[in-house]
C-alpha cells in the first residue's frame, strides 16, 4: 500500500504527516480486525484515534523542517521517507503519552479522559468482573506497546535506501533507549524527593530535549545527508531548544489555561514531579528564610489540590520570582540556539520555519493556544 501523500509538506507540514499517518494507521486497523473484533475494536481503536486527535506533531515537523534546513529538497524522492519517519515519531508520542500518564495518574489528556482512564470507565460502564482501574492500566500498558510497534514498523516501512537507512536507524535506536532513560531519571528524581534545579535540568534535557528536539532534528538533517558540522549545529540547536520547550512546559503546567492545553493544571505536583520551576521557587524561599512558602509548596507534592490551594501555590511561584526566572531562562535557551542556528551554513529559508516551530515550542510564539495566565490578574499573556 502506497503512503504517499498528495498535500505539500512545505505548505501544510501538520496536514502531510496526519495524511501518510492515517492510511499507515487505516492499513493497521484493517489488520487488527483479522485478529479479532474485540482487539481491533478496543485497543488498536484506541492507538488510532489517539494518534489521530490532537496534538501539534511537534516532532514530525521539526523533523520534516530539520532535512530542508539541512539541505532536503521537497522534491526529492527520499522526501516521501521522511514524511513517514516524521509520522512514526507521532506513534511513539503515543506510546510515551499513554505510559507517562500510567506512571503520573494522569486523568485527562488531549481534552480527554487518559487512555488508561477510559477503559477502567468502559469497565465499570459495561459491568465487567475485576478491578476497573487495574483492568484499565492494563488495557493502557498495551494500548502503548501497540503504539511502539507500529512506531518501529512505519520507521522500518520509510523506504530510505542505503546508507541513508542505516544512518537514520543508528539515531532511532538512541532515541527509544533515551527515553526510556529519561522517564527512568524523572522517577527516580521523584523517589528521591530532589527537586533541585540542577536535577530537573537534567531531566529536561534527558526526558525532554533528547526526544522531542534533538534527535527529531538529528533525524531529519541525517537523511539529508548533511555532513557533521551541520548535524552537530543543529543537535547542539535542538538541546538548547528543547530544555526550553521543557521548560515551558513546567509553566503550561501551573499557569496554563486547561480548555487550552487539554488537561488539568497541576498534574506536575500532584505527581510529585522535579520540574525546574518548583525547584527555583525553593531555592529561593529557603534563601530567603521563607518557611512558610517552602511549606507550602512542599506540602503541596503529591497530593491533590483544592483550587484555593492550587491557586495559592501559583502566587507563591510568582511572588517567589520563579516564574519570571523560568521565562528568563526559557529566553537565554531560546537565544543562544538561534545564535548558532545563524552561523549555521544551511538553508535560509527553511531555517526561518525551524526557528519559528522552535518559538512556538518554547511559548515564544503563539500555536493557536495556549494563553497563560497570571495568579490574581487574569490577564493573559
Amino acid at each position: 500500500m502506497s503512503l504517499s501523500g498528495s498535500v505539500d509538506p512545505d505548505g501544510d507540514t501538520v496536514h502531510a504527516v496526519e495524511e501518510v499517518l492515517g492510511r499507515y494507521l487505516r492499513q493497521r486497523l484493517d489488520e487488527a480486525a483479522t485478529l479479532g473484533e474485540v482487539f481491533a475494536a478496543e485497543l488498536a481503536a484506541d492507538v488510532v484515534s489517539f494518534a489521530m486527535t490532537g496534538g501539534k506533531r511537534l516532532r514530525a515537523c521539526l523533523t520534516w523542517w530539520a532535512w530542508r534546513t539541512a539541505g532536503g529538497r521537497s522534491d526529492d524522492p527520499r522526501s516521501a521517507a521522511v514524511l513517514r519517519i516524521a509520522a512514526a515519531w507521532e506513534l511513539l508520542q503515543v506510546c510515551a503519552l499513554v505510559h507517562d500518564d500510567i506512571m503520573d495518574d494522569a486523568p485527562v489528556r488531549r481534552g480527554r479522559s487518559a487512555v488508561h482512564v477510559g477503559h477502567a470507565e468502559r469497565h465499570r460502564r459495561e459491568r465487567r468482573a475485576g478491578d476497573a482501574d487495574g483492568h484499565g492500566r492494563s488495557m493502557a500498558i498495551l494500548a502503548g506497546d501497540l503504539a511502539l510497534v507500529w512506531a518501529d514498523d512505519l520507521f522500518a516501512e520509510s523506504r530510505l535506501g542505503e546508507p541513508d537507512r542505516s544512518r537514520a536507524a543508528q539515531v532511532w535506536r538512541a532515541v527509544r533507549t533515551e527515553m526510556v532513560a529519561g522517564q527512568h531519571l524523572d522517577l527516580y528524581a521523584q523517589a528521591a524527593g530532589d527537586h533541585s534545579p540542577a536535577t530537573a535540568l537534567r531531566v529536561a534535557h534527558g526526558k525532554s530535549a533528547l526526544y522531542s528536539v534533538d534527535r527529531p532534528m538529528q533525524l531529519g538533517a541525517v537523511v539529508a545527508t548533511a555532513d557533521t558540522r551541520r548535524i552537530e549545529t543543529l543537535r547542539a540547536v535542538g538541546r538548547q531548544a528543547g530544555v526550553a520547550f521543557q521548560l515551558h512546559d513546567d509553566l503550561l503546567d501551573a499557569f496554563g489555561d486547561p480548555e487550552h492545553t487539554g488537561k488539568p493544571g497541576g498534574n506536575d505536583l500532584r505527581a510529585g514531579k522535579s520540574t525546574y520551576l518548583l525547584g527555583v521557587a525553593l531555592e529561593r524561599a529557603d534563601r530567603r528564610g521563607d518557611g512558610a512558602a517552602s511549606r507550602l509548596l512542599r506540602e503541596s507534592l503529591g497530593v491533590t489540590l483544592s483550587p484555593r490551594r492550587f491557586r495559592q501555590v501559583r502566587e507563591v511561584l510568582v511572588d517567589l520570582g520563579a516564574r519570571a526566572a523560568v521565562e528568563q531562562r526559557i529566553d537565554e535557551l531560546v537565544g543562544s540556539a538561534f545564535e548558532r542556528l545563524a552561523d549555521a551554513d544551511v538553508d535560509a529559508d527553511a531555517a526561518d520555519r525551524l526557528r519559528s516551530l522552535l518559538r512556538r515550542a518554547a511559548g515564544r510564539e503563539p500555536y493557536d493556544d495556549p494563553d497563560l495566565v497570571c495568579p490574581g490578574s487574569g490577564a493573559a499573556r
